[in-house]
């Protein structure tokens, strides 16, 4: 269920160990507009306080919280007993607060990676920070001990999307506290993840969302964590993992495994300068790998050409985003593409992304020179003004989604078909009503054909619909979520579904000619249905290619009492 937002932000304080606190900076609404947090169940910013003889504070909350939580680790300590900064991670919004922390504290000592340490100087003088602080760089065997037992290891954990990654172990309490890995975008007043059940669905987005793209590096990173006796991991984002720590590990390696094993891969190569043209190809990342190919996000300018060309050898299809810089495309980004250029096999399908502030040259000009080296595209270039909205992300999605089936299609076209098995023939003979699906959240909307539907309780009311995992609509089929099941009428029903077994291409209106009302919880219904259904999705179970979506009914009615319902058969269990 979606949080709340008219709730105030805040910041929630408790002890989580021996001489460590957690400092919770809490949205109950949507903070970003990344595809990330998409699931609108807010957030929380955790930073932590360990006190020893000497005094640490790890990841300080971005620029949006910085007045409440200066406020709130003012309640906890006197500035001046501030002896270092533990940075997991540097963007130019954490950097807000860093400067205003660093104006009441100038003598605090500033723990970091490489990469970070070379972006600080440059993002705390645009903040109007005059005296740089003090830069310890974080190396291979970097300690810190702080006394009282808390010896603080430093563990390097770069990839594609945090190239200047760290997390930091405590043994004294045994605390991992492991950044970027293992969040939940999710805000509630429970500190740690009793019950860790309930959060699964969250914490699985939150992977496929940023880890499914570079599990090559997650699994590395994996694989430094395991020598330490691990008791507790304390994230940047959502409840601390203690009671599911054990289950969220071997998922992760899991979740790594399953997209090792995809048999096509496809490369997302990127620049950005504000983080907008990271977001639409987080985006568009997302929706590929949801498609059942492995992707490669890779960072250009924190990579090596040969990286590059490696990759780019192996995999079926590549997008590159840039953003626009004076007219141009910026260097990295022209280097990526000079690779590709020179490497990528001219079978390959390609795409050109981007965001721009003023002008948009950048987007054009890599797929001009896309074309001109005889490159099919798997989707038109797509540059967008400024930061991109939710729907502006939902349409990147479900361009990805997109340019995975188009990649799909051109393996199936080079397979030779193979006669269905006698399994595959009885699991045909299995039929079902024809139905839509459709659903609206603000100014998103989709809809599928379906015939993957059973009732499944009485007591409420409920059924279970089958949702490929590639399917637009998937986005807006999780729990809480509103949807309406259209069902079919039988002799009405052909152009119904000619309508929606059509290709739609991404942000296209899908209910475009059809005639339709809006149901009291807002999603549309189709007026020639037979009988339709106000449904809200209750839970969800990942079945390899499909999810599976139970859902409780909260209203309906019968449109026409004399019709019957449309049947779909099929003669073969391997397509709808």
């Amino acid at each position: 269920m979606v949080v709340a937002a008219f709730k105030q932000r805040d910041v929630q304080t408790a002890g989580i160990a021996a001489d460590t606190f957690i400092l919770r900076s809490r949205s109950w609404a949507r903070l970003k507009f990344e595809i990330e947090y998409a699931l609108q169940k807010g957030t929380t910013a955790n930073s932590y306080l360990l006190q020893g003889d000497k005094t640490a504070l790890i990841d300080p909350p971005g620029g949006s919280f910085v007045e409440i939580f200066l406020e709130a680790l003012e309640q906890r300590i006197d500035l001046q007993q501030l002896d270092y900064l533990i940075l997991g991670h540097t963007n130019p919004n954490r950097a807000k607060t860093l400067a205003r922390l660093l104006k009441r504290a100038p003598h605090v000592k500033i723990y970091c990676s490489s990469p970070a340490a070379q972006s600080l100087p440059n993002l705390l003088q645009k903040e109007g920070l005059e005296t740089l602080p003090d830069l310890q760089v974080i190396r291979k065997q970097s300690r810190l001990d702080l006394g009282k037992g808390h010896c603080l290891q430093f563990l390097s954990t770069p990839t594609p999307r945090w190239p200047d990654g760290v997390c930091t172990y405590d043994s004294a309490t045994r605390l991992l506290f492991s950044n970027k890995f293992f969040c939940a975008h999710v805000c509630g007043d429970q500190i740690a993840d009793e019950g860790w059940p309930v959060y699964a669905i969250d914490r699985q987005y939150y992977y496929d969302s940023l880890m499914a793209t570079q599990a090559r590096q997650v699994d590395a990173v994996l694989d430094r964590f395991e020598p330490l006796d691990i008791s507790l991991y304390a994230p940047a984002h959502g409840p601390l993992v203690r009671y599911g720590l054990v289950s969220l590990t071997e998922n992760y390696r899991n979740w790594n495994r399953k997209q090792a094993s995809q048999t096509l891969s496809a490369a997302v190569l990127y620049a950005s300068a504000y983080g907008n043209t990271a977001a639409m190809a987080q985006a568009i990342a997302r929706g590929i790998s949801k498609a059942g190919v492995t992707v490669e996000s890779i960072n250009c300018e924190f990579v090596q050409p040969a990286e590059i060309q490696a990759i780019l050898e192996k995999t079926a299809g590549f997008a590159i985003g840039s953003p626009t810089i004076g007219g141009h495309v910026p260097t990295p980004v022209q280097t990526a593409l000079g690779v590709a250029l020179s490497t990528a096999s001219k079978t390959q399908l390609v795409c050109a992304f981007g965001s721009y502030g003023w002008s948009g040259e950048a987007v054009e000009a890599i797929a001009s020179k896309l074309r001109d080296a005889g490159y099919t595209f798997g989707f038109e270039p797509l540059a967008i003004k400024f930061a991109p909205t939710a729907a502006i992300l939902q349409q990147c999605e479900q361009l990805g989604t997109d340019f995975a089936q188009a990649l799909k299609k051109e393996r199936k076209v080079k397979a030779r078909p193979q006669p269905a098995t006698g399994v595959e023939r009885a699991v045909g003979r299995i039929i079902g009503s024809l139905c839509v699906v459709t659903a609206r959240q603000n100014d998103i909307s989709s809809a599928m054909l379906a015939d993957w539907i059973a009732q499944a309780t009485f007591n409420p009311p409920g059924l279970t619909i089958a949702v490929a995992k590639d399917r637009a609509i998937e986005s807006l089929l999780y729990p809480g979520n509103p949807f309406a099941l259209n069902i079919l009428a039988d002799g009405r029903h052909i152009p119904l579904m000619k309508h929606f077994l059509k290709p739609f291409g991404p942000g296209e209106d899908r209910f475009d000619g059809v005639s339709t009302r809006v149901a009291d919880n807002g999603a549309p219904i189709l007026d020639d249905a037979l009988a339709y259904l106000e449904c809200r999705v209750e839970q969800r179970l990942d079945c390899n290619d499909h999810w599976l979506v139970y859902a409780i009914v909260e209203a309906g009615n019968v449109l026409d009492s004399k019709g019957k319902t449309a049947i779909h058969h099929r003669s073969t269990g391997t397509r709808y």
